[in-house]
């Protein structure tokens, strides 16, 4: 089975609604981190006056905690989807 069938097979003990509002949390979680990465480093650069130096840090260092949240969040389904596959 793929892992997006593992993912949907997970969410199904969990109400349609549950389900549903708990990805919408990982991809709100996600575009913060990395926004917010963003903006700081904007406003870093501003404050320096290090044009690309910040921003960049900090577009980088958001997608790292936006896929280090995200492995963590999703964790615990796929562990599930795996743990109902085998037995």
């Amino acid at each position: 089975m793929t892992g997006e069938g593992q993912i949907c097979y997970a969410l199904q003990g969990m109400g349609r609604w549950a389900a549903a509002l708990r990805l919408t949390g990982v991809g709100f979680y996600v575009g913060f981190s990395i926004a917010g990465g963003t903006l700081a480093g904007l406003w870093l650069d501003g404050k320096l006056n290090t044009r690309p130096l910040f921003l960049t840090g900090g577009l980088l260092l958001g997608v790292v905690v936006a896929f280090y949240g995200l492995y963590h969040m999703l964790k615990p389904l796929i562990n599930n989807a795996q743990d109902e596959e085998n037995s």
